[in-house]
């Protein structure tokens, strides 16, 4: 396995491994526990959305989730505000941590107020999308036949998320899907699938790309040892 990019907010990995464990990994992330905001008490809204419309945008502002957090752990939001003026998640103030500040939330006209509570609780992608933590996905590694100066120069010439290796007669690399109809017009039988593939993790900000994959493995052995359980 190699880590080729490594952020709080992404994790790229190449991994020698098929689809059925990269699937496996994307599947499990639903069940990593997250914190959202579940409730949301209206006391007062002149702006032009509906209070349900409002409610729904409120509930899909990431919330920073802390490894102290359980499935008892509940925090509480308030937001109050008077026009003229763009409401923002950042408005929020309370012992949840919005990850992003400036995501608009409504807009007031002059005179116009909005005030509401929040409660911020624990739950998971399978109750809710709101708890997803992020995208993963994954392509395999291609292989390139080599030898044609044309396809060479577009194999060396790509731009994906390591450089081309020679491996023998192929060519090991991550090209864009523009680029592979180039080779494949070239030499329709120049491009298979190699037996690595690419895995992406993207964060929407309530854990770091890494704790997503850490989380993800930890719930699958869980699940597993559960199955286990079940068979004898």
């Amino acid at each position: 396995m190699e880590v080729i990019e490594k952020t709080p907010e992404k994790l790229v990995m190449r991994i020698d491994s098929g689809y059925s464990l990269a699937n496996a990994i994307r599947r499990t992330v639903e069940e990593i526990p997250t914190l959202a905001i579940d409730e949301v008490e209206i006391l007062g809204n002149d702006s032009a959305l509906y209070d349900e419309f409002l409610a729904q945008r409120i509930g899909l502002v990431p919330l920073k989730t802390e490894k102290k957090f359980g499935s008892k752990t509940n925090l509480d939001l308030k937001l109050e505000k008077t026009g003229p003026c763009k409401v923002y998640s950042g408005d929020f103030e309370g012992s949840a941590k919005v990850v992003y500040d400036k995501i608009p939330l409504t807009i007031l006209e002059k005179g116009q107020k909005i005030e509401l509570t929040g409660t911020a609780r624990m739950g998971t992608g399978i109750e809710h999308a709101k708890h997803i933590p992020g995208l993963v996905y994954y392509r395999n590694v291609l292989e390139i036949v080599s030898g044609n100066e044309k396809i060479d120069e577009i194999v060396q010439n790509g731009t994906g998320v390591f450089k081309a290796e020679k491996s023998g007669k192929n060519w090991i690399c991550d090209l864009n899907e523009a680029s592979v109809d180039k080779i494949l017009k070239i030499n329709k039988d120049a491009v298979k699938d190699g037996e690595e593939i690419i895995l992406f993790v993207e964060s929407f900000g309530m854990l770091e790309a890494k704790d997503i994959v850490l989380k993800a493995i930890e719930t699958l052995g869980s699940n597993l040892d559960e199955f286990e359980k079940q068979v004898k």
